[in-house]
C-alpha cells in the first residue's frame, strides 16, 4: 500500500509507516491541481494544516482509504465527502495540546510586558524604559472560550500563576480548573480572553463587533485557535478605538498571512501559526498519526 505525506511530519512517523511495509512518498507544497492528479495512486494521505483535502481531492482518490491529520483541527478536510466515500478520517487531538496552551500563555506574558515591542526598541539602540511599563498577570481574570484539551491545559497553567479563570463552552458544565459561565459574562468580566475552539458555522466570528462592545476597556485578546473565529475587521476597529489593548494572533482568516491590516498596528503581536510547532508536539503528532493510519490500513 502507498501513503502520501503531503505536509512534513516527524521522521519517527515516517519510519513507523515504512516499518509497517508501506511505500511512503513525502511530497509537500503540492498545488490543489497537482494533489488531485496524483492522489489516485495512494491508499492514504497524511496532512497537517497546509494541505486542503477537498471534495475534489477525495473524489479523485480512487484507492483512498484513510486521511490522517497530524494535529487537532479537521477544517482542512472535507469530512462529509470522506464519509460519503467511506474513507476513514483520523487525527491527533492530544498531541499538541500542551504546545498550543504554552504559546497562549506566552502570548499573555508578551502582551502584559510588551516583550516583542520592547525588544525591537532596545535593539534599535533606544532605551525607552518608561514607555514599556507593563502589567502583572497575577490576580487578573482570564476568560477561555472553549474548554477542551487545550483550553483546560491553559486553565491549569493560569491558575498556577494565581489568575482567576472562567470559561465558556456549551459542552462543558463544570471544571476543576475554571468557573464555567455564559459567553456574555465571560466577555464582560475578563481582562484576558483566549480562544481555543475549532472554526465551524457556530464559531465563525464568535468575536465580532457586538462581542467587542461588551468587553472591558483595555482587554487583551489571544487567538491561537483558528483563523475566522475572530472577525479581523472588528478586531482592527476595537484595537484602533482603544477597546482592545493588545491582540496576540497566531492564526488568520487567510493564510499564509503575508498581508494583513492588523500588521499595521503596534498593539498586535503576530506569529505565523506556530501553536503546534514544538519539537515535542510535532514528534507526538507525527508518531500518533502514523500509528493511526497504519492501524486503519491494516484493518
Amino acid at each position: 500500500m502507498k501513503v502520501l505525506v503531503s505536509d512534513p511530519i516527524a521522521p519517527q512517523g515516517v519510519e513507523i509507516l515504512k516499518n509497517a511495509g508501506f511505500e511512503v512518498t513525502e511530497q509537500s507544497g503540492l498545488s490543489p491541481e497537482e494533489l488531485t492528479k496524483i492522489i489516485p495512486g495512494y491508499d492514504a494521505i497524511i496532512v497537517r494544516s497546509a494541505t486542503k483535502v477537498t471534495k475534489e481531492v477525495i473524489e479523485a482518490g480512487q484507492n483512498l482509504k484513510v486521511i490522517g491529520r497530524a494535529g487537532i483541527g479537521l477544517d482542512n478536510v472535507d469530512q462529509e465527502a470522506a464519509k460519503n466515500k467511506n474513507i476513514k478520517v483520523v487525527n491527533t487531538p492530544t498531541a499538541t495540546s500542551i504546545s498550543v496552551a504554552e504559546l497562549a500563555l506566552g502570548m499573555m506574558f508578551a502582551a502584559a510586558r510588551r516583550i516583542p515591542q520592547a525588544s525591537v526598541s532596545t535593539r534599535a539602540s533606544k532605551w525607552e524604559k518608561k514607555k514599556f511599563k507593563g502589567f502583572e498577570l497575577y490576580g487578573k481574570k482570564l476568560g477561555i472560550i472553549g474548554l477542551g484539551r487545550i483550553g483546560t491545559e491553559l486553565a491549569k497553567r493560569a491558575k498556577a500563576i494565581n489568575m482567576s479563570v472562567q470559561a465558556f463552552d456549551p459542552y462543558v458544565k463544570t471544571s476543576e480548573y475554571a468557573q464555567v459561565v455564559d459567553l456574555d459574562t465571560l466577555l464582560k468580566e475578563s481582562d484576558y480572553i483566549s480562544l481555543h475552539i475549532p472554526r465551524t458555522k457556530e464559531t465563525e466570528h464568535i468575536l465580532n463587533k457586538e462581542s467587542f462592545s461588551k468587553m472591558k476597556d483595555n482587554v487583551v485578546i489571544i487567538n491561537c485557535a483558528r483563523g475566522g473565529v475572530v472577525d479581523e475587521n472588528a478586531l482592527y476597529e476595537a484595537i484602533s478605538s482603544g477597546k482592545v489593548r493588545i491582540a496576540c494572533v497566531d492564526v488568520f482568516e487567510t493564510e499564509p498571512a503575508k498581508e494583513n491590516k492588523l500588521f499595521e498596528l503596534d498593539q498586535v503581536i503576530a506569529t505565523p501559526h506556530i501553536g503546534a510547532q514544538t519539537k515535542e508536539g510535532q514528534a507526538r503528532a507525527g508518531t500518533q498519526v502514523a500509528e493511526l493510519v497504519r492501524d486503519a490500513l491494516k484493518g
